[in-house]
Parts: C-alpha cells; structure tokens; sequence
C-alpha cells in the first residue's frame, strides 16, 4: 500500500475495543506484524535502504468490506522531517469462480512537518493468479508548485502481478507496474515517470524480493533507486 497492503495494495483495518465485542460472528479481525531489510514502495526506497519494522490490523466482514491501518517507520534522508508512515484504509472485494475484483480508498499520513500527506482510491480485478490494480491521486494536503497538477487522478499508478506456487509450498511473484504525474514526480523525487518490475519468492512468512526501476542514474545518494535492490523480510499474521 506505500503500505505492504496485504494484497499487493497492502493491507489494513481500523478497530477498537468496541468494535471487536460489537463484530458479528462472521467477521474477522486479525493484525500482523513484520520485519523488512528495505521498505520499497512502487520500486523506490522508503528507508534509503534501511531495515523497517512494520505493523497493522485488519477489518473484514463475509459480504467483502474490510478496512484496516498500517504503519511503518520511513526515512528519505538526513535532513528530512519525514519518521513515519501511518496508512488508513476501506474498501470492498469479492470474487466469482475465477474472478475477483477490489475497490477502495487509502490515506497515506506522515509527520505533521512535512505536510504531504495524500490519499489515492484504488481499483483491481485479477483471474486466477494474474491481476491488474490502478490507483489514482484522490487528493493531497500539498501546496502545488508553479505548473503543478496535484488535482484528482493527475497521478496515477497502474501495475500487474502474477504469483504461483512452486516447489514444497513455495510461492514465485512477478510485478511490473508504471508511476508517473506532477504528484508522484515531487513526492518521489524523480525527474518524470517511471516503470518498475520486481520478482519474489515466499514462503511460511519470509520472502525475498529482487526488485528494479527504469530510472536513470542520478549519481550518488542515499536511494539507489536506479539500481536493483534485494529485499528479506519476514510477517506473521494472527487473530485477535
């Protein structure tokens, strides 16, 4: 999700004490928690490749609505203001045999200082192990610069994933996906849009990612994000 949304849009609910003694017999409420050596989002470092840890809880009810948060401590530099991510999410998902559809909305919150939090509304439909998702810029607290457009769907990302099993459990992931808008450009620091790809392998809550983008080198810094990365972390997930 930025979050590792639980589905490749990453994951999340919101909840209290009262919700979990309200919650019907058929709905869920579970949380997770994880360890990543590098927090990569759309193929770009949010930790200028440092370790994240990583958490939230989920919301989901039998008739496909979930909603869920999601935080992760993020760094994009020495003299940034930026220390954390905190996502909050809905949504509603279904499928029908080989079909599955996902719709919702995700709110990207960081620290007060920096003054960009942002929110994207999503959609995704998948046949068997292939999926396509689209996210378009829904609104955004900052101030655009001259000849910017950070107005609703001026920044849009749209991606394709792929996974099936392997050998003893195992599960192979593919994904390429294309950012770009006046938005993404300023947000993520990069000169235009971009493509990234990514291939992954898991297992019984580790993986490892190798993951790429199409961008130019822009010479020495903290991000690397020209260059291919390697990610390992590891999740558990458990009912509350």
């Amino acid at each position: 999700m930025k979050a590792s949304f639980k589905k490749a849009l990453l994951a999340v609910a919101v909840t209290s004490a009262s919700l979990a003694a309200a919650a019907p017999s058929y709905a869920e409420i579970t949380a997770n928690a994880s360890v990543t050596s590098n927090y990569i989002w759309r193929g770009l470092t949010q930790t200028t490749n440092d370790a994240a840890v990583q958490g939230g809880i989920d919301y989901a009810n039998e008739s496909g609505f979930y909603a869920g948060t999601w935080v992760s401590n993020v760094n994009y530099g020495a003299d940034d203001v930026y220390s954390y991510e905190h996502d909050l999410y809905f949504g509603f998902s279904g499928e029908s045999g080989d079909f599955s559809y996902d719709v919702g909305y995700l709110y990207y919150n960081y620290d007060d200082e920096a003054n960009f939090d942002f929110a994207e509304v999503y959609g995704s439909v998948g046949y068997g192990a292939l999926s396509a998702t689209l996210s378009l810029l829904a609104h955004t607290e900052a101030d655009e610069g001259e000849g910017r457009d950070y107005g609703f769907g001026q920044a849009s990302y749209i991606s394709v994933d792929y996974g099936i099993p392997v050998l003893n459990g195992a599960e192979l992931g593919l994904h390429v996906g294309y950012h770009q808008g006046d938005f993404a450009e300023d947000f993520n620091g990069v000169p235009d849009g971009y493509a990234d790809y990514g291939v992954s392998i898991s297992k019984d809550g580790f993986s490892f990612a190798i993951t790429g983008t199409d961008l130019d080198d822009a010479g020495a810094d903290a991000y690397d994000n020209d260059s291919v990365k390697f990610a390992v972390s590891y999740g558990v997930d458990f009912e509350l």
